[in-house]
């Protein structure tokens, strides 16, 4: 991952609307508490910690009454601001797509320039583990009721925590200013 490829994923993710929080893994439950409504479920993260506060077994009634949903992206790709969402036993996907809000974790290293490369990355996942993979380009939208309408088949709100690797630099919150001005 380049930094050109770090500028133009928050670029991109500024012109969806989607908030961008940088900093590193040890920052990681902070910055999704700070990001995260209530109430809020969650899958156990590959990168960081959750907050104590997300529930990762949710009953079918807590889901339902899920504000917030929390989960990892395996892949970001810059030229797009998608993240790869995979379908997996922990409910991936549905937490991720049947919330309000979604808060989605990605390592800065998990970052990719563009559509070939992650489809170079998706290839053998798809061939030899059978990995069902969404890509998720911002907040839900439609227009085939007339208007556009936000959250008629995913989140309305998207939150990316974007993760750093090593603990230099400190915390960077990024509002959709400061995104555009990189």
């Amino acid at each position: 991952m380049s930094v050109a490829d770090r500028s133009t994923f928050k670029r991109r993710l500024d012109s969806l609307g989607v908030i961008v929080t940088e900093g590193t893994e040890s920052e990681c439950g902070e910055l999704i508490d700070e990001a995260a409504g209530d109430p809020a479920v969650g899958v156990e993260l590959d990168a960081g910690s959750l907050p104590d506060r997300i529930e990762t077994d949710p009953t079918t009634a807590e889901f339902r009454a899920a504000h917030t949903g929390v989960t990892d992206a395996s892949l970001g790709v810059a030229a797009y601001g998608s993240v790869a969402i995979e379908a997996d036993a922990a409910g991936t996907e549905p937490v991720s797509l049947f919330v309000d809000r979604h808060v989605v974790v990605l390592r800065e290293a998990d970052l990719v320039p563009d559509m070939p490369d992650a489809f170079e990355w998706l290839g053998p996942k798809a061939r030899d583990e059978s990995v069902d993979v969404v890509f998720a380009t911002g907040p839900s939208a439609t227009a085939d009721m007339g208007g556009l309408v936000h959250g008629a088949h995913g989140p309305k709100e998207v939150h990316v925590v974007l993760l750093r690797e090593g603990d230099a630099g400190g915390r960077d919150s990024v509002s959709s200013e400061v995104a555009a001005d990189e």
